[in-house]
Order: structure tokens, then sequence, then C-alpha cells
């Protein structure tokens, strides 16, 4: 799978979230079909990929049951597999649901655990031969905004994706299978999401793995007016959208899949322009 465009511009992902409780208040839990035409309007509007997701990470958002997140995501990949021209990622810690997905037709697994979920992660990374994602999150969606900590959020963040590449790694997932994830917004204060992003070009640097970042309607932006809902977020998801591209992150992860599309394109010939 290509993880670049043309000019070097990042992959942008589309999310399509199969929840009762998305943060962003854009689930489609209730009606497949739902969900499957506005993957197909996030296409229209220029999306590189979609990550289908069918259980909510928010703060404090608590599990479903292996049954009930099947039950979301399939009739959605199975809809989309037939006549969808980009690659389909799905967004699960489970193994259960990553080996489901792939057999409906999804090409990456997008994990928040960092494949620590289950002993049998790794080893279904493994199996797979797909892409997967290797996210850092500071415990568990339900209690990660508890009070979190750092020393060195950069630091603590870097060895984390670095320990997890080595076991992803020494599982026998192939290098270029591997893709890490900061987490912006999982288990972070304000602080550590700013000095997170702003340290991009260093983990790219030093982790040495192509990077996905995903910013898109998170709290943090919330800066000027902290009753913003989290559809009035487009400006500072921009923001950090052209912020990461300049870092040269891989893929970003959006729900405004148009308006990422059109900064991306403008910020790409200002830099032409200029070159």
């Amino acid at each position: 799978m290509v993880l670049t465009k043309e000019n070097s511009r990042p992959l942008v992902m589309g999310i399509v979230n199969v929840t009762p409780d998305s943060f962003s208040g854009d689930g489609h839990h209730h009606d497949p079909e739902q969900a499957i035409a506005h993957a197909q309007s996030l296409i229209r509007d220029g999306a590189d990929l979609l990550d289908i997701g069918g259980e909510s990470t928010r703060p404090g958002a608590g599990p479903v049951s292996i049954q009930e997140e099947l039950d979301r995501v399939m009739p959605v990949l199975q809809g989309l597999r037939c006549n969808t021209p980009v690659p389909l990622s799905i967004d699960t810690r489970r193994p259960e649901i990553a080996r489901a997905a792939m057999g409906a037709g999804a090409h990456m697994w997008n994990d928040v655990s960092a494949l620590r979920t289950s002993p049998e992660s790794l080893k279904t990374a493994t199996d797979m031969k797909v892409p997967v994602v290797l996210m850092h999150m500071l415990g568990e969606p339900g209690t990660m905004q508890e009070k979190p900590h750092y020393e060195d959020v950069v630091d603590e963040v870097v060895t984390f994706l670095k320990e997890r590449v080595d076991a992803a790694l020494a599982a026998g997932v192939k290098p270029g299978n591997i893709i890490v994830d900061p987490g912006i917004g999982f288990g972070k204060r304000l602080e550590d999401n700013l000095a997170l992003i702003a340290a991009l070009p260093r983990l790219i640097r030093e982790i040495g793995y192509p990077l996905l970042f995903g910013a898109s309607r998170k709290r943090f932006i919330e800066m000027l007016n902290p009753d913003a809902p989290s559809d009035e977020r487009l400006g500072g998801s921009l923001a950090s959208v052209i912020f990461a591209a300049q870092s040269r992150a891989h893929i970003v992860r959006v729900h405004d899949v148009a308006q990422t599309v059109q900064a991306l394109t403008v910020w790409q010939a200002i830099k032409g322009a200029s070159s």
C-alpha cells in the first residue's frame, strides 16, 4: 500500500464511525446504509483511504462486546468492498475483529492499543501481512484522561513507539507494514498534545517509520472557546494538518475530508510556487 501522494503530501484518511457515542457526533450505529453513504461521500470529497470503527475510544468510553462490534462494522465493510476504489482500514483493538475485517475486504489494521489488547494481537498482525498502525495511549479509553502525567511526553512517546515497533518486528511483522501514531488526545493534556505536534519532525526522524497523525476535532483545539462543540473545530484541525504535512507525516486521519484536501492542495501549490 502506497503511503504518500504525489508531490509528498500525506494521504487523507476519512473517518467512518459506526458507533452511537462518537465524540465528534458523527456516528452511524443504527443504519449501515447511512454509514456506507457517508463513506462514499468521503471518497467523492477526495479521501485516499477510509478508517471504519465500531467501538468508541473517546475519553470515558466503555468497551463493547466482540459480537456488538462485529455487528456494527461488518455490514459496512461488506457493503463497501465491492464498489469502493480506496483501501479500507479497520479501527479496532481486538484481533478477532481485525481478522474478520480482513476477510471482509479491509486492507489495514489501525490499533489504538499498539497490539497490546490481546496475547493474539502480535501474531494476528504477523499472519495478516497488512499495514498496522501502532498508537500510543496512556491507560484505557475509559480512564486515559484522568490526570495523565509525563516527565517528558515526547521522550516517553518515542520510547513507547520504538518498543512497540521492536515487538512487532520480533513477532514477524514486516518493516514495510509498520505505521506509528503518537496518539494525540489519548491520555494527553493540552500541553502534551502541543508538545507532541511540535515534535512531529523528531518523532518521524527518530522512530524511522511512516507516521499517522490524528488531531481532527480533538478537544485540545478548544483553546479559545472551551465550550465549542466538536464540529466547530475545523480551523484548528486544518492548522494541525498543515503542520503535520510540513513535518512529513504520511497519513492524516480526519472527519472533514473535503476541507482537508482543499487545504493541502493550496499548501502544495504555495510550496511549489516558492521552490
